[in-house]
């Protein structure tokens, strides 16, 4: 058995590279902190060439960004433990509340989402035969927000 050792390269990601990345996932993770505790929680996206837009339903992610509204926000491309990709950027949470920026919003994340492709293994079948529920009880209007950004980085390792 022969081992086989491999050179890496570890380096930085240029704007440009780190604007690729942002607009090319949808997933990312936000990570927000309400003075007490941290919490890191996994994001649907859009970024526009300015800012991180998302939606949420109102819960604790929401309610600690509006105490504490100093983001951090991480996406990740990964080939193999040694072929990366890591962007982190950090910002500031802000609610769109305004009918056009809300409409604005929406519209990206539909006319991404007309370009995304799901796998039938991720709907269940049975997920069709049911009939249709009764809204949630309460406001449940998504909050609009994005991340204004204030600093961005980004990493990469290729063997």
């Amino acid at each position: 058995n022969k081992l086989k050792i491999s050179i890496c390269m570890i380096g930085k990601l240029t704007g440009e590279q780190i604007d690729d990345i942002l607009k090319r996932n949808v997933l990312g993770r936000i990570g927000c902190h309400d003075g007490k505790k941290t919490y890191v929680v996994p994001v649907n996206y859009i970024y526009d060439g300015h800012f991180i837009l998302a939606h949420s339903l109102e819960g604790m992610k929401i309610e600690m960004m509006r105490k504490q509204p100093q983001v951090c926000f991480e996406v990740d491309e990964m080939q193999s433990l040694t072929n990366w990709r890591s962007v982190i950027v950090w910002g500031e949470y802000q609610e769109l509340t305004e009918e056009r920026e809300r409409y604005y919003a929406m519209k990206l994340f539909v006319d991404k989402g007309l370009h995304l492709k799901i796998s039938d293994a991720v709907i269940p079948s049975e997920l069709n035969k049911l009939p249709m529920l009764p809204p949630l009880p309460g406001n449940n209007r998504p909050v609009i927000y994005r991340i204004v950004i204030t600093e961005r980085t980004g990493k990469f390792e290729r063997d």
